[in-house]
């Protein structure tokens, strides 16, 4: 299964929106199988961005969100910005020819500096 950072964006918005502190969040994104998003659960898990758990049973993989680290809040607040969240992408894919997510982080951190520079 590819990896597709926009649906990892997606799982982070819907787990803070969800104001859950306790327990496991249920996270449903549209258009998206729930194997798809239980994979991408795990790769933010994997990441440092969330805390999971693999709750699946009999070999298979059922992934469920329990909150934001620290880094995920970070990662959030730095691509919260849908034009700056688009143009980071675009210049990562155009410069490195394809989205790695320590030099898209790095670009969001800058374009968000330009972005308070420049107010």
């Amino acid at each position: 299964m590819k990896r597709d950072m926009d649906l990892a964006r997606s799982i982070l918005l819907a787990l803070e929106e969800s104001n859950s502190n306790q327990g496991w969040v249920d996270i449903k994104i549209e258009g998206h199988a729930p194997e798809e998003v239980w994979y991408h659960i795990m790769l933010l898990h994997e990441a440092g961005l969330i805390k999971a758990l693999d709750v699946g049973s009999f070999g298979r993989d059922e992934w469920k969100a329990e909150r934001l680290t620290w880094a995920g809040h970070e990662f959030l607040e730095s691509s919260r910005n849908e034009g700056i969240w688009k143009r980071a992408k675009k210049i990562v894919a155009e410069k490195a020819g394809g989205l790695t997510f320590e030099v898209l982080k790095q670009v969001l951190i800058q374009l968000g500096k330009e972005a308070v520079s420049g107010a």
